[in-house]
């Protein structure tokens, strides 16, 4: 089971974005699996749709946190079990359109969808697909040093030198500390505007991190709020959270422009999967899905990569041939590009 499917993620986000919108949950979630829930919107403001939809997740009108390796099927019980009673579910429940989100492919997830979908004629789409990123803690850190290219090296391990010899460094876990979290959400929020002109969490985010760090220490999760300082003065931020054998990277922060020689990010990124390595507890130093601003860092820095998709079901007649048309037009553009 992943971070995103504990009680923890699931539950602060009902109780941050659920309840708001009034959204009707239909199956809870539970031993990995992902609860299910019932939104309703106006298609281009006309056309109502019932949109189908994970728990942590909503393709269309609530802006929140983004959640991964979402599943259909809990751990704890029979999967041909399960696949009748979520066949059942799915075709007694009255919805438009399902948005499967960030699901492993391949996974039998997937195929449940295909086939149930293909079974009773629905439509299906590929919304989107992504890449998550991670790297294998279960060697030797210095041979997975070895193994990177070597500006890759340079970045996140080597040029720590560079920064040593500008004063002081400290790494401090603020969860530790009396006011820790808010300290590390003033500091995020500061680096995260300079650097991308808007704040890392909005108020609904914030409420749901406290509601889920709350929560997941109860299921024995471990937050690892870290700031990297020089000279006593924070320069970097990293938000982790070990979760079974991972560690989980939600979040980061740094002074840009710090110094022309060193990437404070990957430099404190470097210093906290070098942890992962150390705790024989982790397998898995996990960088999950996204990119940096300007390159996609974590390609260099993986040792593994999953496939994540995105699938929309549709179900409902208008919705398939306004889809249908869509796509044509899609692939017209393309090919005409291509030419």
């Amino acid at each position: 089971m992943s971070l995103f499917q504990s009680d923890a993620w699931q539950s602060a986000w009902w109780d941050t974005w659920g309840r708001q919108y009034n959204l009707t949950a239909i199956r809870s979630w539970a031993g990995g699996r992902s609860g299910l829930y019932l939104s309703k919107y106006f298609l281009k403001g006309v056309i109502p749709v019932r949109s189908l939809e994970f728990v942590g997740c909503n393709y269309r009108n609530v802006r929140s946190v983004r959640t991964e390796y979402n599943s259909l099927f809990s751990m704890a019980e029979d999967q041909n079990e399960q696949s009748l009673a979520l066949t059942r579910l799915l075709s007694e429940t009255e919805w438009s359109e399902a948005i499967f989100s960030d699901l492993l492919e391949p996974s039998d997830d997937i195929s449940f969808i295909y086939n149930v979908a293909n079974s009773n004629g629905w439509l299906i789409r590929q919304a989107k697909s992504d890449m998550a990123w991670s790297v294998d803690t279960t060697g030797l850190f210095k041979d997975y040093l070895k193994s990177l290219g070597p500006n890759t090296r340079l970045r996140l391990y080597n040029r720590r030198r560079v920064l040593e010899s500008l004063g002081k460094i400290t790494i401090e876990d603020l969860w530790q500390q009396k006011g820790g979290l808010e300290k590390f959400f003033e500091l995020i929020e500061g680096f995260h505007k300079a650097r991308w002109g808007k704040p890392a969490f909005r108020e609904k985010s914030r409420e749901f991190h406290k509601r889920f760090l709350e929560r997941i220490v109860l299921e024995g999760g471990q937050p690892l709020l870290t700031v990297l300082s020089c000279e006593g003065v924070a320069i970097s931020l990293i938000y982790n959270i070990k979760y079974g054998n991972r560690v989980y990277n939600i979040q980061s922060g740094f002074k840009e422009n710090y110094h022309k020689k060193l990437s404070l990010g990957i430099l404190h990124l470097g210093y906290a999967i070098e942890d992962a390595f150390r705790d024989p507890e982790v397998k898995v130093f996990d960088m999950l899905a996204g990119e940096g601003k300007k390159q996609n860092y974590k390609q260099h820095i993986a040792t593994d990569h999953y496939n994540l998709v995105s699938l929309m079901v549709v179900r409902s007649e208008l919705l398939k041939s306004l889809y249908r048309i869509k796509d044509s037009q899609f692939k017209k553009l393309v090919d005409s590009s291509a030419l």
